[in-house]
């Protein structure tokens, strides 16, 4: 120990000696570490990070895949990931080998709950989420005020009663403790706010929008116009349980995966014959639950990987560079080494010395990167959740984050010291004697040459990544999406939690309609279910009248959406053949429907005329439930990686003939679209007076302009092309400094050959040359090895790239060059300096 604190001192002396060699090394560490940590940072809290739980190794999920919200029908591969609530409970009776089993409300909207009272003279809008009364049982979580839901709280008659989280408590109520016990009107039902959870609790998943209140499953029915609860076609709620000790899954998954038969072979669609082979293969996976519903885990984690590869390429290159430095300080003290050896010190003293003094530079760097980590954990996410200022994930670095940063600080000082250290400790004594200049026999060129070629390399790989990253958002963004966005905007609302039946919805939407155009500059109002590129579908498969039942492997599913008249006009949509919606599309009249040209590509291969035919959406019984009285141009609804879906548009308020209890949920719009003249003023401030205006309950839950609502389909992509971008440029100025520096060291070195060249008539030209050549073979070599490593990296990427092929000439030709100019810009300078060398006193030094 003793002599370890000997090095550590004798290190800092000799950093305090060479200010200029220690800054710029803990600067590029700095950047090298703390672009790791940030990174590290996102990756612990999102992919690693469990629930702040109790045990939560031993809770389970019952389901393996993201599906979202509401589903019907065979799931895809027959997995079951969302279940009836009906089901669930079938599941939980019947499988003792959990301690308890609990289920949650899959899908939780923006806005989903409007929460009003005393404590708030305005209504909020807000996230609820339905869970059942053993759910803060099976987390094993204890309340920071009041008390959690149990059991008895969720029954059919119980009172009303809520617990909400403390993120909404604080930001929305500021702590106030009165809250607990007081009473809420949620959906324009009193409810009771009997607890607060823990502060680190953020719910079950981990999302940028986390849950506020928890209900009671049994409020599902009271708090909407239709319920879900019982439906057993609608599958709607996820599984999380807590295993007893000792269980083993595989049986366990057997057997939930019989009881799932056998509860699903009662549903009249399980019991059609050409559906038998899919009900026999029905089944479910269990995963772990302790980081709970890993939906967004599922989302980014191709994303944060990539990005952690990047980094740690980026921490490799300012390794190198470092080595390159701490080479060449310690060749330059080559005569005090060769001294210490020639009295007595062996070589083994010599290299922990040296790896010491390594070590003590890297975390000195380590802790400046804990800035730089900062800095850009909140740099990524502003642009990984660019509109969220809930996300559960903080800049300031957690023990695990600072544990991570400490052990890779002492991961890189061994990196870049060893090699170094084994070449200077390699001196002979007799190079004392000889002189630092006349060396016979030095080790260091090859190796400063060597992690040059390394450098120029790794930079090629991640410039050819970052032109890749920036050519697929490019060419995301700039795809036709078939809309217009010019002087348009959304607004989310929510008629349903403001309390009005199915049949106050016309007089409602008449009341808004003509409270919107009113306002000065509007042009145009249009209410939806929903709109283009917001993340939501509604979908259904489709039957075609005078056609057989589609069989279970027939493609016949379409999206649909309600719309208003002004609709397709404000969208972009162009009429192509027939009408669109108009305002004589009442509840009362003829059942329409208006398709996109891919639905007619879909069902109507052969050229047939569509208008006048009817379809349904409930097997051949409902075949004639819709007509087709238009076709639209093709705009992309949903995912902006996939092809344009084929898409039916009903009116605001015609209900199908068949199953049309089902069909009334649908009649709740949950989006205005507005066309204005122009930029207008302080629009939302007056859609927002003019709802209220209406009804105080009716809540603008999100707002933004329609070409904002697309750029945010984009936020991973663009994260991802920036964050690349910002790498390779870094990896190509540490690249270059890297070469710069050695070829000016070697200059140095050979400052009186090039005297005696220069004094013997070679001129200035002919030393740049020299020099420069020398520079460009280095990064010559460093892209012949780069090139085919690119090429085989962009093959693990592909699937984060969006119609770009992995071999593209242009960013590989763009990446070469850019290398090959900073590397001439590197090499030309001590070239130059080279040139100026005077004979007589570089002979005279000598």
């Amino acid at each position: 120990m003793n002599r370890l604190m000997q090095d550590v001192q004798f290190a800092l002396r000799q950093l305090r000696k060479t200010p200029g060699f220690t800054l710029t090394a803990v600067l590029t560490l700095a950047l090298g570490i703390g672009a790791n940590a940030a990174i590290f940072t996102l990756v612990h809290a999102v992919l690693l990070r469990n629930l702040p739980v109790v045990d939560p190794k031993m809770l389970v999920r019952v389901g393996d895949r993201d599906d979202c919200c509401v589903n019907a029908g065979s799931p895809d591969n027959d997995d079951y990931s969302l279940f009836a609530y009906d089901l669930y409970r079938h599941l939980h009776d019947n499988t003792p080998e959990f301690e308890q089993l609990a289920a949650m409300q899959s899908g939780i909207g923006d806005g989903n709950i409007t929460a009003r009272s005393d404590k708030s003279p305005l209504p909020k809008a807000l996230r609820g989420e339905y869970v059942t009364g053993n759910y803060f049982e099976t987390l094993g979580l204890q309340p920071y005020a009041g008390r959690l839901l149990a059991p008895t709280d969720d029954v059919e008659g119980a009172p009303m009663a809520v617990v909400m989280s403390y993120q909404a408590w604080q930001r929305e109520y500021a702590l106030d403790p009165s809250v607990v016990g007081s009473t809420f009107v949620l959906n324009t039902h009193p409810a009771t706010v009997i607890g607060i959870t823990s502060p680190a609790f953020y719910g079950d998943r981990m999302t940028d929008s986390p849950s506020d209140f928890f209900i009671p499953m049994a409020m599902e029915p009271v708090m909407g116009p239709t319920t879900m609860l019982h439906r057993h076609e609608a599958n709607w709620v996820y599984i999380l349980g807590r295993v007893k000790p000792g269980t083993a899954l595989a049986p366990l998954q057997a057997k939930m995966s019989g009881e799932l038969r056998n509860w699903l072979v009662q549903l009249p669609f399980y019991q059609r014959e050409d559906l038998k082979k899919n009900l026999a293969r029905s089944h479910v996976v269990l995963t772990s639950g302790g980081e709970g519903i890993a939906n967004m885990q599922e989302e980014y984690g191709k994303g944060l990987r990539l990005l952690m590869w990047i980094s740690a390429l980026v921490l490799l290159i300012a390794c190198a560079n470092i080595a390159n430095l701490v080479l060449v300080r310690g060749m330059s003290r080559r005569a005090e080494t060769s001294i210490r050896m020639a009295l007595g010190a062996q070589r083994r003293r010599l290299i922990r010395q040296m790896l010491t003094e390594s070590v003590v530079l890297s975390c000195m760097g380590g802790l400046a990167g804990l800035a730089v980590a900062y800095a850009g954990t909140r740099l990524l996410l502003s642009l990984a959740f660019p509109d969220s200022t809930n996300i559960p994930i903080h800049a300031t670095p957690s023990p695990a984050v600072l544990a991570f940063a400490f052990g890779l600080s002492l991961v890189t000082g061994l990196i870049f010291g060893i090699a170094p250290a084994w070449v200077t400790s390699h001196s002979e004594p007799a190079e004392a004697l000889r002189g630092s200049n006349r060396s016979t026999n030095d080790r260091s060129g090859w190796l400063q040459r060597s992690l040059v070629v390394f450098q120029a390399a790794l930079s090629l790989v991640l410039l050819v990544g970052a032109g890749l990253m920036a050519k697929s958002l490019n060419n995301l963004e700039n795809q036709n999406f078939g809309v217009i966005t010019d002087n348009r905007v959304v607004a989310h609302f929510s008629p349903d939690n403001a309390g009005y039946k199915p049949e106050q919805l016309q007089a409602l939407y008449e009341k808004i309609d003509q409270g919107l155009r009113s306002l000065p500059g509007v042009e145009r109002v249009a209410l939806s279910l929903y709109t283009p590129l917001e993340g939501d579908n509604w979908g259904e498969g489709v039957s075609i009248q005078g056609r057989p039942e589609p069989g279970p492997n027939d493609s016949v599913g379409a999206s649909w959406v309600r719309v208003a008249p002004d609709f397709f006009d404000i969208v972009g949509h162009h009429l192509l053949r027939g009408r669109g919606i108009t305002a004589q599309d009442t509840a009362t009249s003829t059942s329409v429907a208006v398709v996109n040209q891919t639905f007619v590509k879909k069902f109507f291969p052969h050229g047939e005329d569509p208008i006048g035919v009817h379809f349904g959406v409930s097997g051949v019984r409902s075949s004639s439930d819709f007509e087709i009285v238009g076709v639209v141009s093709d705009v992309k609804y949903n995912n902006v990686r996939e092809p344009v879906r084929s898409m039916y548009f009903r009116p605001l308020l015609q209900v199908a003939h068949t199953d049309a209890m089902n069909d009334i949920r649908s009649m709740y719009a949950g989006a205005i679209m507005l066309q204005t003249k122009g930029p207008v003023e302080g629009l939302e401030s007056q859609v927002r007076k003019t709802l209220a205006g209406i009804d105080p309950n009716l809540t603008v839950s999100r707002y933004d302009t329609f070409a904002g609502q697309i750029r945010g389909q984009f936020s991973q992509e663009r994260m991802i092309s920036r964050l690349t971008l910002m790498f390779g440029l870094l990896a190509l100025v540490l690249a270059s400094v890297g070469l710069y520096g050695v070829t000016a060291y070697t200059v140095a070195r050979r400052t009186p050959e090039i005297g005696i060249r220069m004094a013997m008539g070679a001129g200035r030209g002919s030393v740049v040359s020299m020099v420069l050549r020398e520079a460009m073979m280095q990064a010559g070599v460093g892209l012949a090895i780069g090139i085919p490593i690119a090429l085989i990296c962009v093959r693990y990427v592909k699937s984060q790239l969006y119609e770009v092929a992995g071999h593209d000439t242009t960013v590989l030709a763009v990446a070469i060059g850019a290398l090959a100019l900073s590397a001439c810009a590197a090499g030309l300078i001590p070239a130059q300096r080279a040139a100026s060398t005077d004979p007589v006193k570089a002979l005279r030094a000598e």
